[in-house]
């Protein structure tokens, strides 16, 4: 299986998700990153297995880098709950979506950098738009999206929440 790199931003305002995600063998590069990350946390940034519940982690074993480093207690509640139980939810989605296929899981090891804003405030909104884009993500990784020619079609007009040429 080759990597699979995926994208999706949900949502708008300091609720909105911004995910990537890595999807790979765990005998490779992946499964190489994702014990190395997960050894190597850095300050604000601590690596960990997301879980479904407590003592029940998601298939395919799916590592939590969170993009933001963790402003205050409110921020890594959001982000440790709300997001985490979000990237769970769709891991688990993209599996029942068939987007993943369950006789692939126990190979695979992914890898989920996930940007919640210190601003953010509602829980309900950070985990639904997670949960989405996770599953978003995963699904425009298999897909290799995007394609060629739509990179092509918007090199001329490249803009993202936090810019937009004039």
């Amino acid at each position: 299986m080759a990597i699979e790199i995926g994208e999706s931003f949900v949502g708008d305002g300091a609720e909105a998700a911004h995910l990537n995600t890595v999807l790979g063998p765990r005998e490779g590069p992946v499964g190489a990153a994702w014990a190395t990350a997960l050894a190597t946390p850095t300050a604000g940034h601590a690596p960990y297995l997301v879980v479904l519940q407590p003592g029940v982690p998601v298939k395919p074993p799916t590592l939590f880098v969170n993009k933001a480093a963790i402003a205050d207690d409110e921020h890594a509640r959001l982000t440790w709950g709300a997001a985490q139980a979000g990237v769970a939810g769709g891991v688990a989605d993209a599996i029942a979506d068939a987007v993943l296929r369950a006789d692939e899981i126990d190979a695979l090891v992914l890898i989920a950098a996930v940007w919640v804003s210190p601003a953010a405030r509602d829980a309900e909104s950070v985990y639904r738009n997670n949960r989405r884009a996770t599953r978003e993500a995963l699904a425009a990784g298999r897909a290799g999206a995007p394609s060629v020619a739509q990179v092509l079609a918007l090199r001329e007009r490249p803009w993202n929440p936090f810019f937009r040429p004039a």
